[in-house]
């Protein structure tokens, strides 16, 4: 593989990514770049390709933190640095992995030495080596969350902070800070997305001129890397150039009154919480000016940097597509007056290359077409829905469901059901009662739901490491050292620590779980209208795991069988669409549904052992249906049902079951479920996180107390 990255001239169309990436190279303080989208669509490759854009830097030699050799960091680990001539290198690129330590991002400290000798003896971590250059975190949604918070505090503050047992470290971290993300794997938490200054989406372009300049572009760069690259050389020095010009002229820009008016304007009008967006829109809109070679910020540089650093401020929750209003904007910015004309020559927005007679390409899969291409094309690219997603007999719509002119299982009572009924919308959401699974989890995924034995959270003991020490009980460990100072030697203040002295503290916090919601979709709960009301209780529960960092999975059951319509993802909003487009009607194969949910636990059992499940049976209890359950499984649609519930609670599965039965006549059958189930039983209305306390705080205390309703099994 050759080291040569592909230029970032010869990126294919994706104006907004390029320009996003360029206006934080002229000001790193705009504060970084999310780019969203699907796979394939160059966002690793053109932050790659930034670094060779960026200036060299000088630094001090020999300085593990890059000092600048003009004004080095006094408080740096590897100072005082004496006034002297530097040495330059290239700004560097530096990826953070997803599954990198806390000790690999900020640096660790030798606690062995610093205990016994009294040195800061520190190891530089990503963060230093990031200093001056740009920070890439590849898929940052899949990031741990207190990686993040750790990584946006050094990129806000532009420093990095190591405290540990009364031993501190600091040095400057500041870096040009770029993730990428695909939305379909999960979403970032808001508080989150604020804190990156724009916000870019992708997506691959329909355009097949475009699509096939992507795959000349990239066959040639695969063939000969170096002799690709060198046909962009001259184009990469100009762009280089220009960022260094920009930079020069940034702090002559002026940001006047009527720029600042239309900035808050703008920022108020969209309802955008907090100052941060007027900050960073601030910045946006000057280094936008300097880009184009002016001192003076116009119209024009507020409406493109409101379009980069708003629309992911607007979201309320997770199901929200992010976007901006165009009209009301240019409405907004038309209550101020134009300003002067100005009468510097701009330079052309982008430096042309020896092919740009065509459509520029780019490595991974096409980029969007300018923005006044084609009629209706949008200025925000966003993956497009399929045009038949609301018809679930569409080919490429979710898993195949009986139809209507399916002959329905000759039961007795398959009025009751009805036939299939069109998809009914959702009520609207609500904040739901915490639930979580019993007992103490490994905290193998981070996460805010479960209790769990995690690297953060409160300290509930100690133990002897196990691997490298991160979190030091120093309590324990003094009084492992103490005993032996004698025959140690010891003969000064200090104490003689050795390796096997030092202790780990246990630390007990929160964990995400796998939330596997079964949600019945036959005819007996399109009655009365209910499926509105559940499918708004599904969705509430669905933004309660979002915000607890859960991965989700949904099956469903009616007509004749259960399917998966959702396999466990990290990306609760697909989970809403699929659940906004599921119908009602048919039978209740309840018996089909609860093993479904089975086989897919034990699946996930296997993928990810240490992460613990959650079942949530959403039901009116009713089992008209075998829905295919045959065997050596033998007996009535309720008896079916029964054995699969005890199969799930011999397995120890933490389930819940959602009680959706409705009307003056109560048949209790959802709390017979919940007792084989061994787990408690909820109505939609004591769901709300206002209508009940305590609610499932122990599931086996749960299961304990409705055992004694076991004899109402034989309502069926």
């Amino acid at each position: 593989m050759s080291s040569t990255h592909f230029p970032f001239t010869a990126v294919v169309g994706q104006d907004d990514l390029r320009l996003a990436l360029l206006l934080n190279a002229v000001s790193p303080a705009v504060g970084g770049v999310l780019v969203r989208g699907e796979k394939g669509t160059a966002k690793s490759t053109a932050v790659r390709a930034l670094s060779a854009l960026l200036p060299q830097v000088d630094v001090v030699p020999g300085c593990r933190f890059s000092c600048a050799p003009a004004a080095p960091d006094p408080a740096c680990p590897d100072g005082p640095h004496e006034p002297g001539p530097g040495s330059a290198r290239p700004a560097r690129m530096v990826e953070l992995p997803v599954g990198a330590s806390e000790d690999r991002l900020v640096g660790a400290l030798d606690i062995e030495r610093a205990l016994s000798e009294g040195v800061k003896a520190f190891e530089p971590g990503l963060l230093a080596d990031a200093h001056r250059g740009i920070l890439y975190v590849d898929e940052v949604n899949l990031l741990h969350d207190h990686l993040v918070d750790v990584l946006l505090d050094a990129a806000a503050m532009g420093a990095s902070y190591v405290e540990r047992e009364g031993v501190s470290v600091r040095h400057d971290a500041r870096f040009l800070l770029v993730g990428t993300m695909n939305p379909e794997e999960g979403e970032l938490r808001p508080q989150l997305l604020d804190r990156f200054g724009l916000t870019v989406e992708v997506a691959a372009s329909r355009e097949p001129a475009l699509r096939v300049e992507v795959v000349r572009r990239r066959l040639a760069y695969e063939d000969d890397p170096a002799g690709f690259a060198g046909r962009w050389a001259g184009d990469e020095r100009e762009v280089r150039a220009r960022v260094v010009a920009a930079r020069a002229l940034l702090p002559k820009v002026v940001l006047d009154d009527t720029a600042l008016l239309r900035i808050a304007a703008t920022c108020a009008g969209f309802e955008v919480d907090g100052m941060r967006a007027d900050i960073v829109m601030a910045r946006t809109a000057s280094a936008l000016a300097a880009w184009a070679g002016r001192t003076v910020v116009r119209k024009e540089d507020v409406r493109q940097a409101a379009l980069l650093a708003l629309p992911h401020r607007r979201r309320r929750n997770p199901f929200d597509a992010p976007g901006l209003d165009e009209d009301k904007l240019d409405e907004i910015l038309d209550r101020f007056p134009d300003d002067e004309p100005d009468q510097e020559p701009e330079p052309d927005p982008e430096p042309e290359g020896p092919d740009d007679d065509g459509p520029e390409g780019g490595p991974d899969g096409g980029g969007a077409p300018p923005h006044d291409e084609g009629p209706g094309q949008p200025d925000q690219p966003a993956p497009p829905a399929p045009e038949d997603a609301a018809d679930p007999r569409s080919p490429d719509a979710e898993p195949s469901e009986p139809q209507p002119s399916e002959p329905q299982p000759a039961q007795g009572d398959a009025g009751a059901d009805g036939p299939e009924q069109a998809a009914v919308r959702a009520s609207e959401p609500f904040r739901t009662r915490m639930l979580s699974v019993p007992g103490l989890g490994e905290g193998g995924a981070a996460g805010r739901r479960s209790r769990a034995r995690t690297a953060h959270g409160r300290t509930t003991g100690a133990r002897r490491p196990r691997g490298q020490l991160t979190k030091l009980h120093l309590a324990a460990t003094v009084q492992a050292a103490a005993p032996h100072q004698r025959a140690r030697g010891r003969s000064g203040t200090g104490l003689v620590v050795r390796k096997d002295d030092l202790r780990q503290a246990t630390r007990e916090g929160r964990e995400g779980n796998l939330v596997l919601f079964v949600v019945d979709a036959s005819g007996s709960m399109a009655a009365r209208q209910r499926m509105s009301a559940v499918k708004g209780a599904v969705l509430s529960l669905l933004l309660d795991a979002y915000q607890r960092r859960d991965k989700v999975g949904l099956v469903t059951f009616r007509g004749a069988a259960a399917e998966l319509a959702l396999p466990p993802t990290s990306s609760v909003d697909a989970a809403a669409t699929r659940l906004e487009r599921l119908p009602t009607g048919g039978r209740t194969p309840l018996a089909a549904g609860l093993l479904k949910a089975r086989e897919v636990l034990r699946i996930e059992r296997l993928r990810d052992p240490s992460r613990r499940p959650l079942l949530v049976v959403v039901t009116d209890g009713r089992a008209t249906s075998a829905g295919g359950v045959g065997g050596s499984a033998q007996g009535t649609p309720r008896e079916l049902s029964e054995q699969a519930a005890l199969l799930l609670r011999a397995e120890g599965v933490t389930s819940v079951v959602v009680d959706c039965e409705a009307g003056p006549v109560r048949l209790g059958l959802a709390g017979v479920l919940a007792a084989d189930l061994g787990g408690p039983s909820v109505t939609l209305d004591g769901l709300r996180a206002d209508a009940l306390a305590g609610l499932v705080k122990n599931v086996r205390t749960s299961a304990a107390s409705t055992a004694g309703h076991s004899s109402n099994r034989r309502v069926a």
